[in-house]
Formats: C-alpha cells, structure tokens, sequence
C-alpha cells in the first residue's frame, strides 16, 4: 500500500452522498461491518467494495475449508502459499517498480490507488483465517518487509522486494527476544564490525519469530552502539547463514504460523544489508509498530465478530427446555454486549484510518501511536470477552476440536497471541499514557 499522500479534505455534505443500498456477506446482527449491508459510510468506494468482494470469494473457496486442517499440521501446502503470493493481495505495501510485472495490485487495483481503508478491509477479510494459516500463507513478511520498503536502499529493494512473490525471498522480522519483547531500547543481540570494516559479526538470541520456518531473510534488532534506543541498528540477515540456527517453539495455538526460537552464533552479515543508517533502528522498528498494532486491532475486531457470528447462528438452531437458546434473555444480552463493543471499536478504527490518510505524516504521525495502542489494547479486550461468551454459548461444542464450535474452540487458543503480540496491554497501554500527556502538553495543557 502506497505511503498516504496528504489530501484535500471534502466537505462532509459532498463525501456523504447517497449509496446504493446493498447486501453483502453474513447477514446476521453485527457479524459483518455495518457498511456492508445496513449503513451508509462515507469512507468506501466501489474500489474497496471490490477487494472486499474478491478477497472474499479468494478465501471462502481457497482457504476456509481446509485452514484448520492447515493450522494442524503447522503449515500451508507449498502450491497454496505460492497462490497466495501471486494473487498479490499479500504485499499491498511493495511499490510497483519492484512488483513483477505479472503479479496484479490485490484485486487488480493499482497499489498506488490503495489507501488505509483498503488495508482496512484486505485485513478484515484476511483475519476470517483461523490460526497462524495467515501467516503460513505469506510467510513473516507482512510484518518482516515493511522496513525495507519503507527505509531501504533502491539497492535494497531491489535485491529483496520482487522475490517475494515467488517465495525466492520470505522475510520474517526478528525483534523479540528471551529476555524481552516489548522493551526494544533493550535489546541484548549484538552486531559488532569487523577489523575491515565489511561485516558485521551477530551474536545472540531471539524468541517467537512469526515465519521463521519458511523465510529466506530475518530483519533484525541488533545493537551495534552503546546501550539504550541510540546504540539500535537493523540488519537484514539471511538465514541460510552459517552459525543461524532454529526450533520451533510449541505454543497453544496459531500452530501455522511457525513461531521459533533463532540463535545467531558468530553470524557474519555484510553492511549492505544495514537498513538505513547505523544506530538509528530504534525508530524504524518503532514506527512499524504502529501499522502493525494497528492491523492487529483490525484482526481482534474481526475475530470477535466471527465469535458473534458463529453464536448466533448456533444459537438459533440450538434447542433447550423445548425452545431455542437465543429466546433466553441472558443469551440475548451476552449478543448484544458483543455487537456494542464490536461496533463502537470498528467506528474508533475508522476515524484513525481517516486521520491517518489525510495525515501529511502518515504512520509516523505523533498524534496516533497513543491512539492506536489504546485500540490495541481495547481489541484485545474484546476479542477475549467475546471468545469467552461464545463458549458459554456454544457449550461443551466450544471446548470440542472439530465439530460446531471448532472455530470458536481454536480461537481461543489463538488468541493469546493477539493480545500479547505486538506489544502486551500493560506495555502499551502505558505508552498510549505517556504519550497522551506529552501531546497534551504541547497542546497547552497546564496540569
């Protein structure tokens, strides 16, 4: 997806003009955005209309029957991955001049015409994949790719970008380490130049790297400076590497997508592979965050409508006591708190989609990280009620592998890596503080 260009704002009267009333998708309460069938919005067009339509059909015959399977056996079958990564719905963020010139934009829309509401609704779509199948589809990539797109040399880009497409390069993104996570300014894996100044020697840990089992490439937190965020530097490193070695690590859930555990032993990396300048990663890593936490907020949010979805219809065909569940006011509540928090956040997501787009600065705007962080941390919180409602509602069905409640019984295992990732609550939800008060601050605020 192309970096957002500032634009005119249109007047409010002239952007909300009448929309063709249709239908579209799950026509349950609340079990799909409320602009696809029920509510005009001012933020889509038929350009978003077609990739809803399109990722849709992708994935309903593609995907969905077999993704449990998939997420089972920890992978995706190599000829489906490859599907996936020529659909080119997958790297939205490559710019076309390291596209190969026979791979479409997602849909066949021109990725310099996508905005944030297109990677609004490819992600919407794209997390109605259960389990790490996502992942196991495009590799680490999602999240491994974007600083090379966005920091990277011409050299650079040219040399990784394309083979994306052709899984000749997969690039996971390696940050997390055993000693920590979210706290970056600390990273402990070091990179130390070589007497001839031609290399960099890499040593070190890191820990549940998403994609790693099928990537060609590691972007890399290291340190090459002294302690703190000022001594952070990334080095694309592959992992054909001698002194690169792996394991997967086995967690509850999101078995496809291949969390591992990488130690880097005396790697020699060569300095064409820092991304930009020595010492400055910090800010390349965090930057990312923002887009990533906030593709994350979009995948909670659907993943807690799929947990209304699959309740409601369950409950509507479920019989108890001579007459259907749903008919049980208890029942009917826990729908309904379901579908207030779910609309309310998809409505937060859209005004920082807006913000974002019509920002000069983008996903570097210093007004959103607090904001997203904050959405972060209130997706998370409802994708666990509503798993945990969905349960109750399902019964022992939402415990049972296979069966109605499979879905619902999966997610929740997955899901801990949905809260977790990308930045714990308790990490995050502190930043969104600090970062709200310095803003108020400069605003004029006096306490």
């Amino acid at each position: 997806m192309a970096t957002p260009k500032p634009q005119k704002v249109t007047s409010l009267p002239s952007i909300m003009s009448p929309q063709k009333k249709e239908t579209f998708g799950n026509l349950g309460p609340w079990a799909e955005p409320s602009w696809y069938s029920s509510l005009a919005s001012p933020y889509y067009n038929e350009s978003h209309k077609r990739l809803r339509n399109t990722l849709r059909t992708y994935i309903d015959e593609n995907v969905k029957p077999y993704m449990l399977e998939w997420e089972e056996k920890g992978e995706a079958p190599a000829e489906e991955r490859m599907k996936w990564a020529q659909t080119g719905f997958a790297f939205a963020d490559v710019p076309e001049p390291y596209r190969p010139k026979d791979i479409p934009g997602p849909a066949g829309i021109p990725v310099g015409e996508m905005d944030v509401f297109h990677l609004m609704v490819s992600t919407d779509e794209g997390s109605r994949i259960e389990g790490g199948v996502g992942t196991a589809l495009a590799g680490g990539s999602v999240i491994g790719a974007p600083p090379i797109v966005h920091h990277g040399t011409e050299e650079q880009k040219k040399k990784w970008l394309p083979g994306l497409f052709n899984w000749e390069t997969s690039i996971c993104l390696g940050i997390t380490e055993p000693s920590g996570g979210s706290d970056v300014a600390n990273i402990q894996t070091t990179a130390k130049k070589t007497p001839d100044g031609k290399h960099y020697i890499v040593n070190g840990y890191k820990k549940w790297i998403t994609g790693y089992p099928w990537a060609t490439h590691m972007t890399t937190a290291v340190r090459t400076g002294g302690p703190g965020m000022s001594g952070i530097s990334v080095l694309v490193i592959p992992t054909s590497s001698p002194g690169m070695s792996s394991r997967r690590i086995p967690n509850s859930g999101q078995k496809g997508g291949g969390a591992s555990f990488v130690e880097l032993d005396n790697v020699q990396v060569p300095v064409e592979n820092l991304i930009g300048a020595e010492n400055a990663g910090f800010r390349i890593i965090m930057t990312n965050f923002n887009k990533e936490r906030f593709i994350m907020s979009v995948g909670c949010n659907r993943k807690a409508r799929t947990c209304l979805s699959e309740s409601t219809a369950y409950a509507s065909k479920r019989h108890t006591f001579g007459k259907p569940l749903i008919s049980n006011q208890i029942i009917s509540h826990k729908l309904a708190t379901i579908g207030r928090y779910v609309e309310s956040h998809w409505a937060w997501l859209e005004q920082l989609a807006y913000h974002i787009q019509f920002s000069r600065l983008g996903w570097q705007d210093p007004e959103i990280a607090g904001q997203i962080a904050l959405a972060k941390v209130h997706g998370g919180r409802i994708l666990e009620m509503a798993n945990r409602e969905a349960q109750q509602i399902f019964g022992g069905a939402g415990y049972q592998k296979g069966g109605p409640g499979a879905i619902v019984e999966q997610m929740s295992r997955d899901l801990r890596m949905m809260v977790v990732g990308g930045g714990s609550e308790e990490i995050i939800a502190d930043l969104a503080v600090r970062q709200e008060v310095g803003l108020a601050r400069r605003r004029g605020w006096k306490l």
